[in-house]
């Protein structure tokens, strides 16, 4: 380690020092803004891009154009992260902010289905591929930058400045949403004010490119430049060498797989299943989301010091145990506290969807054009919408689906054999039927404000949030101190992102479809559990602890 890259942890931080957190950071909160404005407001986009489609359709196929974007994560990490390690890590994350800034202004201008039809929902899914590559290549240039320019034995309070952007993006995206939302009221913003967030990002993106452009190049890169030294095939070196793929394989299941399920579950999942399951109107969701994540947010900072002195496993790990043996409880005290109309009739008005199991389909519709007809799919598409959990009971073969709801049973039809002006009046009458016996057994058809114990939610949302700063504060530092310079770009970004892009931006949709399956509210749970206690067991016993090697070895 050379004497320029010492420093002790007793002085403060310096004016550049200071400067370079401050720039990378607010640069970066503008990005994750951009990007989770789609996510914050998933259901109006699925009324907007995909009225083609049966309602739970568009919302399972608005999702999937959300996790799109984070599909398509890790080959921006394979792009930009090779540019980052071959020409610099400031002009990089400088490209990367340009892309998503530019794609989230057009989806504010987009038409919707309505107006240019199949074309709008193309449009908008490659808007998000490009939002998800440009932010593929942006936290791993943001947290190499910090990171290398962190005195010795910061680098976990440093970086940790950079995980706060995230969440900081989401209050910010969910401020705006709600700011708007107010002033204009909510049919107008249903209508075109929801487009209004998306536009102000002209305004963010002018600002990033102004703070990138006065930025310097990290020391540890010019460095190793004035050496000779930089990697001229990155991506041979990072994952064609089994020394160094072993240790990418690592920081993806032992490390961020389950930070990034973590992540989503105490953020988006506890959003979407306020909004969809609960009912609670998407105003109060809001809210409340965004005061957890407003009194959570300095944990990020104390969880990234505290890995300075103890070491990054013990707290992340830690999180992701903590987080799996308690999720079961907390969303169960979500339903209780926000909904109590709807536990109580979950407890006492059970129901049973009899039906020949045959006829009923695992209802994930990934292309959004596929059509659910058979009476199993009818009723179970329609329970699941109103929150119902239920119980699946064999029937006989090729029998027609019903629903028992205490005394009361209800028949099913099957639309494929009916005339489409047929199953319309099929459907509107079981409907109606469905609707009326529901309320009747208890069930609401929204969250009462009035029932709602707003602080105990806000305390069980604020509990979901620390968890996320528990497995996120370190997560940067532990990344970036896996990998030599050399390749770090490039090495740190790719499990980051197939680990947040594709196990964590997946997690709503698997979730939801796994609750449409079995007819449990709570069902979806197990996809984060099992992913948590996946990466607890395998980091620790195969991750070596990170906190005191040199980052700046070249090799």
């Amino acid at each position: 380690m050379t004497t320029a890259s010492v420093n002790t942890t007793a002085r403060g931080i310096t004016p550049e020092e200071r400067k370079v957190i401050f720039a990378s950071s607010l640069g970066t909160v503008f990005e994750w803004y951009d990007f989770y404005l789609y996510g914050s407001l998933a259901a109006i986009i699925a009324k907007q891009f995909f009225a083609g489609t049966d309602p739970n359709t568009a919302f399972i196929f608005a999702l999937l154009a959300f996790a799109a974007g984070f599909i398509v994560r890790p080959f921006g990490a394979l792009v930009f992260g090779r540019l980052g390690d071959l020409v610099g890590r400031k002009y990089t994350f400088l490209v990367t902010i340009l892309i998503m800034g530019a794609s989230t202004f057009i989806v504010g201008i987009l038409p919707n289905y309505n107006s240019i039809g199949i074309t709008a929902p193309i449009v908008l899914i490659i808007l998000r591929i490009l939002q998800g590559l440009a932010l593929g290549g942006e936290y791993g240039g943001a947290a190499t930058y910090v990171a290398e320019h962190a005195p010795e034995g910061r680098r976990g309070a440093f970086t940790a400045w950079i995980q706060t952007t995230a969440t900081l993006g989401l209050f910010l995206s969910l401020l705006v949403i709600l700011g708007v939302r107010t002033s204009v009221g909510e049919a107008a913003f249903a209508d075109w004010g929801w487009r209004i967030p998306f536009l102000v990002s002209i305004l963010l993106l002018a600002i990033s490119v102004w703070i990138r452009l006065s930025m310097n190049e990290s020391p540890a890169f010019l460095k190793m430049k004035s050496e000779g030294k930089i990697s001229k095939a990155p991506l041979t070196e990072a994952f064609g060498q089994w020394k160094n793929l072993k240790l990418v394989i690592l920081a993806l299941i032992g490390l961020t797989a389950g930070q990034a399920v973590v992540w989503y579950t105490g953020q988006f999942y506890a959003l979407f299943f306020l909004t969809q399951s609960l009912k609670v109107d998407g105003a109060t969701a809001n809210i409340l989301i965004a005061l957890a994540l407003l009194l959570a947010t300095p944990f990020f900072i104390f969880f990234g010091s505290l890995s300075d002195k103890i070491g990054r496993k013990p707290i992340i790990l830690g999180g992701c145990l903590i987080a799996a043996l308690t999720y079961f409880p907390i969303f169960s005290g979500l339903t209780h506290f926000a909904n109590p109309a709807l536990e109580a009739a979950l407890k006492k008005a059970p129901v049973i969807v009899t039906a020949d199991p045959a006829n009923c389909q695992f209802q994930f519709n990934p292309t959004g054009t596929k059509k659910f007809t058979s009476s199993c799919d009818i009723v179970k598409a329609k329970l699941s919408a109103a929150s119902v959990n239920y119980e699946n009971v064999a029937g006989a073969p090729g029998s027609v689906a019903t629903i028992t709801i205490g005394d009361k049973v209800i028949t099913s039809y099957d639309a494929a054999t009916l005339s489409k002006e047929e199953a319309a009046e099929k459907d509107k009458a079981l409907s109606k039927e469905l609707a009326d016996d529901i309320k009747a057994a208890g069930y609401p058809s929204k969250a009462d404000p009035d029932q709602m114990n707003k602080p105990m939610v806000l305390l069980l949302l604020f509990i979901l949030v620390l968890y996320v700063t528990m497995v996120y504060g370190p997560i940067a530092a532990a990344l970036v101190e896996m990998f030599p310079t050399r390749i770090r770009y490039t090495s740190m970004s790719m499990p980051y992102h197939i680990g947040n892009g594709w196990f964590g931006g997946l997690l709503p949709t698997t979730s939801f479809a796994l609750v449409a399956f079995k007819g449990d509210i709570y069902y979806g749970l197990w996809y984060p559990i099992v992913i948590a206690l996946a990466t607890f067991v395998i980091g620790l016993f195969f991750v070596k602890e990170s906190v005191h090697n040199n980052i700046y070895a070249a090799d």
